[in-house]
């Protein structure tokens, strides 16, 4: 299993989740978990995503979504776990 974070932040709008979550429906891409939010007009999702045997894609899928996000007016970050963890860790 190779587990990412997935974050997504930006002035809220009609269809960021639906868009984000089709993009990794389409890579074979699994949501894990997923927390989201809005406050004061401002849309927050965190996930958790296993990319399986995508892992030799991870450059790819980075660059994806980050055009992705371009296109919605978002910011869309994806970060390896254990990379995650060791940079929040206490």
């Amino acid at each position: 299993m190779q587990k990412v974070v997935i974050t997504v932040l930006g002035k809220d709008k009609v269809g960021i989740m639906a868009k984000v979550c089709t993009y990794l429906a389409d890579n074979g891409i699994n949501i894990l978990d997923i927390s989201q939010t809005i406050v004061s007009g401002y849309f927050n999702m965190m996930m958790i995503a296993d990319m399986g045997e995508k892992q030799d894609e991870f450059e790819k899928v980075r660059t994806e979504l980050d055009e992705l996000g371009n296109g919605i007016g978002v910011q869309v970050r994806i970060q390896r776990e254990d990379i995650f963890d060791m940079m929040h860790r206490l």
